[in-house]
């Protein structure tokens, strides 16, 4: 019992110098542009912006492409079947310049520190191909990610992307809100497992679930720790990179070297991208 009590009051003094760390930090969070702040305003009411490469204009992003579209022909390339589960072939190119350098441009730094309301940790770049499945596990199922309190990560389809390529799909956050009774319906199914379609619609009904298709190119700026979200079942391919981001430092240093240590693979043949 006496754990139980100090675990949380030293949960809530930390959140109490993390509130704090906000509020002294706010005169230091850079000036935007008024359509850099529309993309602030956004992700702060509803946890997640929608763009393309071309709309957003950094000026790394044909150096991004051409690297994209040179590393791709060599990602799963093995004979998958249409098996119950074929897990994705996840690849760590943070260390190759022309991926790291669109993620560190300053103006997008600019925005995701104004979100995220405190100097930003940029920690890396993964690029992933996904493949055919005919039923959840993973990240197809549902849940929240844990880095921080407030974790910024950047899908760019690199394909075209259906339904039949599994989209990004998730749960406005009005659903889910700790104001919400959902909340705490949703809470231990979500950090234990993770929750699969049939749990889920019958707490949020699958009518309120936001799908997100979109052409090559579609850049998705999303909150994983805020929404609860997942990739859905696909009978096609699809082709991502993820940029992720978090305060600096983060609550949970350990969950983020995997963007950019040896958890994936970083194959000879990148190097030379």
């Amino acid at each position: 019992m006496l754990n139980i009590l100090q675990d949380k009051i030293e949960a809530i003094n930390s959140e109490l110098a993390y509130r704090i760390k906000l509020w002294q930090y706010t005169p230091n969070l850079p000036t935007l542009d008024p359509g850099d702040r529309l993309i602030v305003n956004t992700l702060k009411r509803e946890g997640i912006y929608i763009t393309t490469l071309a709309d957003l204009g950094l000026a790394t992003t044909p150096q991004l492409l051409e690297a994209a579209n040179s590393l791709l022909p060599n990602i799963g390339t093995d004979n998958y079947t249409a098996s119950a589960q074929n897990p994705p072939e996840i690849y760590t190119v943070t260390h190759l310049p022309n991926f790291y350098n669109w993620g560190k441009e300053t103006r997008l730094l600019n925005i995701l520190e104004n979100y995220i309301g405190l100097p930003v940790a940029y920690h890396g770049v993964q690029v992933r191909k996904d493949f055919v499945n005919t039923s959840q596990f993973s990240t197809m199922l549902w849940h929240r990610d844990s880095e921080d309190r407030r974790i910024i990560k950047i899908i760019i389809y690199l394909n075209d992307v259906e339904e039949k390529n599994g989209p990004f799909e998730y749960v406005p956050a009005s659903f889910t809100s700790i104001s919400n009774l959902n909340f705490y319906r949703l809470y231990s199914k979500i950090y234990n497992t993770g929750i699969d379609d049939e749990t889920l619609d019958k707490i949020v009904p699958k009518s309120a679930w936001k799908s997100c298709p979109g052409k090559a190119g579609t850049v998705i700026i999303v909150d994983t720790q805020r929404l609860l979200h997942h990739g859905t079942v696909r009978t096609q391919e699809r082709s991502t990179l993820f940029f992720v981001y978090t305060a600096n430092p983060p609550k949970r240093p350990g969950l983020c070297t995997q963007y950019w240590d040896d958890t994936y693979p970083k194959p000879e043949t990148l190097q030379k991208i």
